[in-house]
């Protein structure tokens, strides 16, 4: 935070027009509403933010350590946070879509997205912590995340991530984790069609699944003590270390590795597409 300069204190004003607080620095902003206006707090510099609301486009970008307690984002407040570094933002309902954006340094915590769609891409160094989001293409090409305690409602997420750990969290989601590195997953659920396609060293520890064609086109799959429920086609040309603690419904060419379940009802091997040689399959029946 800059503390070079005395802080200034803003109270419950109702600030309108482009720009309205344009490379401010070092404010304290208390119960103020900035609306029909863009771009509010563009440029601006050691920021403190607490129960205000954002009602317009834009109002954060290009801003350098930012927090934000106990604030809104109105719908209309779109592309709200873009190339901001050092924000940390807690306890908020954000209704406005494309929030975060190449943002470096962000911290979310106890944050509700009723509209997630394409929200928090290309950022870097982000930690969250009880968050809940709505929204299809959450989290495009970010890297460096530790996240805790989300529940996600949207298809694509994560899409392209790097450097990733989720722990007791709750995802549905249709092709999650696509093009990802270095994903691992601790102790949650997730339910959606193809996850996990064209993924390098995805982990997934202590987990339930249900996914239509999971986990196919992977380098370097880990599952450990995971129980795969309606899961079908799964670990189609996949690299596989895979201890499952259920029966699997179908699996399909796995390319090689080790599979382990209490049953698989469908195994399907065709020897001109994989060599069965390089795959070990152990069940317990």
């Amino acid at each position: 935070m800059d503390n070079k300069e005395e802080k200034k204190i803003i109270r419950q004003e109702f600030l309108t027009g482009e720009r309205a607080l344009f490379m401010g620095k070092n404010l304290d902003i208390y119960d103020t509403i900035f609306d029909d206006g863009e771009s509010p707090l563009k440029e601006s510099r050691g920021i403190n933010l607490y129960g205000s609301m954002f009602k317009w486009k834009y109002p954060l970008w290009y801003s350098k350590n930012i927090v934000a307690e106990d604030c809104h984002w109105f719908e209309m407040a779109r592309a709200g946070v873009w190339y901001t570094d050092n924000i940390a933002v807690r306890r908020a309902l954000i209704q406005a879509p494309k929030n975060f954006r190449r943002c470096k340094g962000l911290e979310l915590t106890d944050v509700t997205f009723t509209h997630a769609e394409e929200t928090l891409w290309s950022c870097d160094d982000v930690t969250m912590d009880h968050v809940t989001a709505k929204g299809d293409y959450f989290a495009m090409n970010s890297s460096n995340m530790k996240i805790d305690d989300l529940k996600l409602d949207g298809n694509y997420s994560f899409d392209g991530c790097r450097n990733v750990e989720i722990r007791n969290s709750n995802l549905l989601s249709k092709d999650a984790f696509w093009n990802t590195e270095n994903v691992t997953v601790y102790d949650s659920f997730i339910s959606g069609e193809y996850l996990g396609w064209n993924a390098k060293n995805l982990t997934l520890v202590n987990c339930t699944i249900e996914s239509l064609q999971g986990m196919c086109y992977i380098d370097n799959l880990v599952m450990k003590n995971c129980k795969l429920i309606n899961t079908t086609l799964a670990f189609e040309y996949s690299t596989v270390d895979a201890d499952i603690c259920s029966k699997i419904d179908s699996v399909m060419n796995p390319t090689s590795g080790t599979i382990k379940a209490q049953h698989i009802d469908n195994l399907i091997i065709e020897k001109d597409k994989v060599d069965p040689s390089k795959t070990k399959i152990i069940v317990q029946d």
